[in-house]
């Protein structure tokens, strides 16, 4: 399976934090992901870019804060996380890239 424009598209950045490594353990990999991206959009990126076999899938929107910036009101973007679950035996070392 080949990677194309939309793979790099549904997938913007991985999400590495101490939770996300806690989950890496489990043989889980988080992902930031595009708004509308669906799972299996994720789950064929995933496959096309890293090579590897996705069992499951969970996706979380975690909503904007509205924040205010002396005396300014502003508010943060909404976040689409995914939570990719891998084969077992598989790996993705997100550190390195790709």
């Amino acid at each position: 399976m080949a990677a194309t424009i939309r793979n790099f598209d549904v997938l913007l950045s991985p999400h590495i934090t101490e939770k996300a490594s806690i989950l890496a353990e489990q043989n889980k990999v988080v992902f930031k992901i595009a708004l509308d991206a669906s799972k299996d959009e994720v789950a064929s990126a995933v496959e096309a870019i890293y090579n590897v076999k996705v069992t499951k899938v969970n996706t979380i929107v975690t909503k904007g804060k509205t924040k205010r910036f002396k005396g300014i009101k502003g508010r943060r973007s909404d976040v689409k996380k995914a939570i990719v679950t891998l084969a077992e035996g598989q790996v993705i070392d997100i550190t390195t890239g790709l």
